[in-house]
């Protein structure tokens, strides 16, 4: 077999026409949460194989719930020929979540009682424990449902595209529901008091008119350079994004405000396209000086993918706890190093395997307003438990390895496990999805 796999390294995928299905079962569990379950469903529509590796058409169909109540639902539609010479993509999406995470805002100047959680999660609880010591501390109610269409035309310049899009999302924020996250847990694990979300709203950081979230309706648009050989797994190229969104009031959002967002990524071939070294470089920014804060952990995309939630997690950076890192303005980087290890064909299908080896890392680069403006003394709050909106953020890294099994170029099974460098981060994740980071 492994003779096999060597003397076909180079082998011709065979061409695929029609279309393609890719089905994986979701099982996870979150102490919060509960069990998680679902499925997720790619759909290729490789036509008469002339567009071949990139499908003609594509739909991506995923939904899980968990025990305790939480649900997520995603649809997304691409297509490069209903409207000549543009690509448009379409994307649907509803998430409610009994148990978001929040763990404030820039970075290291929120602080996150690492050693006091980990207590918890390594069941040395103890009788008479403050409650923010536990996870549903750190954890909120959100409702968001969001619908964008984005297209995507040539310019007269070679690898150059313009970028169009308009986007419709809500957002509903309040407290978890205590009788949810305590479900089924024994009496010294049970949640009570102010979640760090509530007291976020009682410190002033939160503003009161902003706390129960809001509507955003945005244009966006910018310009576009990809020269890659293909898309879903590149052994070449660069693809590079700048992008503007506008959200004004008169279109209908709630709280109004603008930002942009810088993209570049790379991949290069060592020495051949069986080991490729790839990184991408993102920046997001506010215009201006004001960003609601729900809107602070959102990385607005254009194209195929839906929008992504904060910096941390399988889409940003991998390993770092979901929603770490939230600012005006953020950056954040990946470094990745992919092998191609053996590729074959397997009841008329091409596939390879692959493995990685990565670095993520994210800071915050212009700060949201910690300072305390409650209404009670300062000393009668645990603010400066939280808090300390005098430390300047650095980098939240982490480092990791993964593996891929990748089918017709398109469909990719991807298992990646990345741990942080600082404990304040959390303690790493375990990754099963689907399609390489970027």
């Amino acid at each position: 077999m492994a003779m096999f796999i060597a003397l076909n390294m180079q082998a011709q995928d065979i061409i695929k026409k029609g279309l393609s299905l890719g089905p994986l079962p979701i099982i996870a569990f979150d102490q919060d949460k509960g069990l998680q379950y679902g499925a997720l469903l790619n759909v290729f529509d490789f036509g008469d194989g002339s567009y071949y590796p990139n499908p003609r058409q594509q739909w991506y169909i995923e939904y899980s719930a968990f025990t305790k109540g939480s649900q997520q639902f995603f649809l997304t539609y691409d297509t490069r020929n209903l409207i000549p010479n543009v690509r448009m993509s379409l994307a649907a999406t509803i998430m409610y979540d009994q148990a978001m995470d929040f763990y404030g805002y820039n970075g290291y100047q929120a602080i996150y009682q690492a050693d006091s959680v980990n207590d918890w999660q390594n069941r040395h609880q103890k009788e008479g424990m403050p409650p923010e010591y536990m996870t549903a501390f750190y954890r909120l109610n959100r409702r968001a449902i969001s619908f964008k269409a984005d297209f995507v035309g040539k310019l007269p310049a070679k690898n150059w595209f313009w970028q169009g899009s308009y986007l419709i999302s809500d957002y509903r924020y309040r407290p978890i529901d205590q009788n949810v996250i305590n479900k089924g847990k024994a009496d010294n694990e049970k949640f009570s008091g102010k979640t760090l979300y509530e007291n976020y709203i009682d410190w002033g950081i939160i503003p009161e008119n902003e706390k129960d979230g809001g509507l955003v309706s945005a244009l966006r648009g910018g310009l576009m350079y990809d020269s890659r050989d293909f898309e879903a797994a590149p052994s070449r190229g660069i693809w590079a994004e700048m992008n503007l969104t506008l959200a004004p009031k008169f279109l209908g959002t709630t709280h109004g405000f603008s930002r942009y967002m810088f993209i570049f990524r790379h991949y290069v071939p060592i020495p051949n396209e069986q080991l490729v070294f790839a990184y991408r470089l993102n920046y997001q920014g506010t215009l201006g000086n004001y960003t609601p804060y729900y809107m602070m952990p959102v990385f607005n995309t254009i194209g195929r993918e839906w929008e992504r939630d904060g910096m941390g997690g399988y889409r940003t950076v991998r390993g770092i706890m979901r929603g770490r890192v939230q600012a005006k303005d953020m950056a954040f980087f990946n470094t990745e190093l992919r092998w191609r290890f053996a590729r074959f064909t397997a009841a008329k299908q091409n596939v390879y395997l692959a493995l990685n080896a990565f670095v993520d890392g994210g800071i915050a680069t212009r700060y949201y307003d910690n300072q305390y403006r409650g209404n009670l003394p300062i000393t009668d709050t645990p603010y400066n438990l939280y808090v300390n909106p005098d430390k300047s953020d650095s980098f939240h890294t982490a480092a990791g390895g993964g593996f891929r099994v990748v089918i017709n170029q398109n469909f990719i099974i991807a298992v990646d496990y990345a741990k942080p460098l600082n404990k304040q981060d959390g303690n790493g994740g375990l990754y099963v999805n689907t399609g390489y980071l970027f």
